[in-house]
């Protein structure tokens, strides 16, 4: 990406992480890092590609794509069992999941909202994990909301 792009600092400038539980220091590295990188350049690359105004299923589609070429290993649309005093109350699909470790939720909506966060924490919750990103390919910039859940 040459220096000066103005199209693509505005892509890499509209990540928004507001889940951190502290601030950040200068140096300090988040957890999965690389791999939170490497998922959100992939969605950068389909949202070049496509642009915003699609069903989630293409955005979804073209991601797996992606992340097949950078080798990442991905699950999608597992089913999950939700349990209430051990007793099955429900079942859900997530989106993707990434190297068993990030769960991806996609989104096509004009905006990122609470209730989107409260569920990917619960999905988080439901299956042991701490790690999330909520992705809104209908912006005219993309949008990537990390959601941490320990």
């Amino acid at each position: 990406m040459k220096a000066g792009n103005k199209k693509s600092e505005e892509i890499l400038n509209s990540h928004e992480f507001p889940y951190h539980e502290k601030p950040m220091k200068p140096g300090q590295e988040l957890e999965h890092e690389k791999l939170t990188d490497k998922i959100i350049g992939c969605a950068i690359e389909v949202h070049k590609k496509l642009g915003p105004g699609f069903l989630e299923s293409i955005y979804e589609n073209a991601l797996i794509i992606e992340l097949q070429k950078q080798n990442v290993k991905i699950e999608r649309q597992r089913e999950v069992v939700i349990n209430y005093h051990g007793v099955e109350v429900g079942r859900h699909r997530l989106d993707l999941i990434v190297d068993d470790t990030i769960i991806i939720e996609l989104k096509a909506v004009k905006n990122i909202e609470d209730v989107h966060f409260a569920i990917v924490k619960s999905y988080l919750k439901a299956l042991g994990k701490e790690h999330g990103l909520i992705i809104n390919f209908s912006k005219k910039v993309i949008e990537v909301k990390r959601v941490i859940h320990k």
